[in-house]
């Protein structure tokens, strides 16, 4: 599944972000993830959320999300360190993970999108906090996150949603274009319903609810549909955009320039 080729046609990565004492303004943003200081309740409570994530996805998430489960190594028993993350990442498309205490602000968050970073949070959750944490931690950003940034095209996708953030006066549009695919979007692929956001592969009880719920709209993906719709980040979501394909949706966000994304 990771054999396709970037968009210059090889299989050769993006230039990789520069060393953290170049970076821009969002540096100060960055910590250590400190490692060493999760405890072992903390390397358990990871190795549960996996495990019943893992279990639960089965074929029910898009192929390129379980490829990149195996190419990153996820099942390495306890919290993934952000460095091993990053020695098979970066080489492969040019993206960086980065620790941050929590949540960073919308502004900060697409710049570091343009300049492939992905903050990740320094924190995990507790043995009752599984099925409901407010603020993303490790096991959402790093499970649900990074393993798509392992596909070529998807993570140069998440890249320009980034750049269309950072445009000015662009930042709320390009939210719901990222809510509605990255986050939680859902895909067909090989005819069937998969999940293919983060949120959803990350959440046990809004995973089945995104397939299976009877009570939820779900709609064909396109742009112009998911600037016009609204999105909340503090329950199950009511509607759900479905891509066609994943290559479809990917063509479509990265066709999308920031002129043209004012006139919707």
């Amino acid at each position: 599944m990771f054999d396709e080729p970037n968009r210059s046609g090889d299989h050769t990565p993006p230039p990789a972000p520069p060393h953290q004492g170049e970076w821009s303004a969002w540096a100060s943003y960055v910590v250590s993830q400190n490692w060493e200081a999760f405890t072992a309740e903390d390397h358990a409570v990871w190795d549960l959320l996996f495990a019943r994530q893992v279990e639960l996805l089965g074929g029910r998430v898009v192929a390129p999300f379980l490829d990149g489960i195996d190419l990153l190594k996820l099942a390495h028993p306890g919290v993934p360190d952000v460095d091993g993350l990053n020695a098979i990442l970066t080489p492969r498309t040019g993206w960086r993970v980065v620790a941050v205490p929590g949540l960073v602000p919308d502004e900060t968050f697409f710049a570091m999108l343009s300049e492939r970073v992905f903050p990740v949070g320094n924190f995990i959750r507790t043995r009752d906090q599984l099925d409901y944490l407010e603020a993303p931690d490790c096991f959402h950003d790093m499970f649900g996150h990074i393993p798509m940034l392992a596909h070529h095209d998807f993570a140069e996708m998440t890249r320009h949603i980034g750049e269309l953030g950072s445009a000015a006066g662009q930042g709320e549009r390009a939210s719901r274009i990222y809510w509605h695919s990255v986050e939680f979007g859902l895909a067909r692929e090989g005819g069937e319903l998969k999940i293919l956001g983060a949120g959803l592969a990350s959440s046990l009880g809004e995973a089945h609810f995104s397939l299976e719920s009877d009570e939820v709209e779900r709609l064909p993906f396109s742009v112009a549909r998911a600037v016009a719709t609204p999105y909340r980040n503090d329950v199950f979501q009511p509607l759900y955009l479905v891509s066609e394909s994943l290559e479809r949706t990917i063509a479509e966000v990265m066709a999308l320039t920031p002129e043209a994304l004012i006139a919707f």
